[in-house]
This record gives structure tokens, C-alpha cells and sequence, in this order.
């Protein structure tokens, strides 16, 4: 391998600025890195993304590029991060078998593909747990009542959903001794709707009374 090294830059049009992924903050990074390891930047390559979902080559032109550029010159492919290359561990293996050594700055030069296989994954992992813990974490403030994303058209959201529930207020008080599974069972015979339009539940049922006060069996 030559000591020359190239460049590829990822950023987006909606987060270039955000937490330190910003293209001066990336070429910084990697002319700081090539300055320590005595590497010449033979060729830099930036990627402008305008939305998701952009892991596959042909997605990347400026990937196709650097790769090719870094064949022609027997030299690797340098990134401010191993997310400048991608957040998918498949996508990362599939940069793997294009007989072309990748360098991550951030983790050094002795980073193997099967270090760089590893971190991907956790990360993976990782991103996995944020957006479990997040989904959870919004189910619970619906739960609550708490106004999500739009406020006002929530607020609308909530009044209707309150309205739904006082026009089943005569049919609920009515069968206020049967059990809530009973109840669910007669209000889908019925045909009467949830608020989702769904087949009612145990647990729907509850909910409902509880919102009206109304002491379930």
C-alpha cells in the first residue's frame, strides 16, 4: 500500500451541522489523522445525501468513485467515522469484498475489517436499544395524555377521542356488570368500533371506562 489515501466525506443536507458529522468537522478530522500517520490525500470525494436510506452503491456515486480511485491507486479509503460509511453492518460487509482496505480515523490504523465488522454491529445493536427505549417511552406519554408531535392537531385528537368515549357512555354504564372481556365481546357483535377502528379488547374497554369514571368488574 502507497502512502497515499483517499478521502470520502458523507454528509446530509438536513444534518451537516449536527454532532461533529459536518463536512469541516469530518476533513478536519481525517487531515489531522493523515498528518500523524505521514499519509498524502491523493483524492477526496464528498457524498451529499438529501434523505434515508442510501446504503447501496448505486445510492453512493461518490463511494463508486473513491473506491475506483483508490484501485487505480492501490491505496485505501480513509472516513472521519465508520458511520461516514454507513450505519448497516450488511452494507459494511458488502464494502468489504470490494478489494479495497478502509481506514476509520476515529478507531486508528490498526483497525482490522473484522474490528470494523465488530464496532458496526454494536452500533447497530445500539441504535436498535435508543429507538426500542424511545418507541416505549412515547407509548407511555400516550398513555398519559401528554400532547405529542403536532400540538394542536393532538389537542383536536384528544377532544374527539374524549367526545367518542362520552357517546359510549349509556352502553358501558348498561353493561357496567358484565366483565371487561364480556363487554369487548358485545361491543364488537354490535359492531361498534374502537376509536382505531379495530375489534375491541379487555383492555380497550378498561381504558374507556376509566376515562369515564365508570367502575369495571
Amino acid at each position: 500500500m502507497s502512502a497515499n489515501v483517499v478521502a470520502y466525506y458523507r454528509v446530509s443536507t438536513q444534518k451537516q451541522g449536527r454532532s461533529g458529522l459536518g463536512l469541516d468537522a469530518q476533513r478536519a478530522a481525517i487531515r489531522r489523522f493523515a498528518e500523524d500517520e505521514c499519509l498524502t490525500i491523493s483524492a477526496e470525494h464528498i457524498e451529499i445525501e438529501t434523505g434515508k436510506g442510501a446504503d447501496g452503491l448505486e445510492r453512493r456515486p461518490e463511494l463508486a468513485k473513491a473506491l475506483k480511485a483508490a484501485r487505480n491507486d492501490k491505496c485505501a479509503v480513509v472516513v472521519a467515522k465508520l458511520d461516514r460509511l454507513s450505519r448497516d453492518v450488511a452494507f459494511i460487509a458488502t464494502l468489504m469484498t470490494q478489494r479495497v482496505p478502509f481506514i476509520v480515523a476515529e478507531l486508528g490504523m490498526n483497525a482490522d475489517p473484522f474490528m470494523l465488522h465488530i464496532y458496526a454491529a454494536l452500533a447497530e445493536h445500539e441504535r436498535r436499544m435508543i429507538s426500542e427505549r424511545t418507541r416505549q417511552a412515547l407509548a407511555a406519554a400516550r398513555e398519559r395524555g401528554v400532547l405529542l408531535g403536532n400540538a394542536k392537531q393532538a389537542l383536536v385528537n384528544k377532544n374527539e377521542s374524549a367526545a367518542r368515549a362520552e357517546s359510549l357512555r349509556p352502553l358501558l354504564e348498561g353493561m357496567s356488570g358484565l366483565s371487561a372481556r364480556a363487554i369487548a365481546t358485545e361491543l364488537t357483535m354490535r359492531a361498534i368500533p374502537t376509536a382505531r377502528g379495530a375489534a375491541w379488547s379487555a383492555k380497550t374497554v378498561l381504558r374507556v371506562m376509566d376515562r369515564l369514571r365508570i367502575a369495571a368488574q
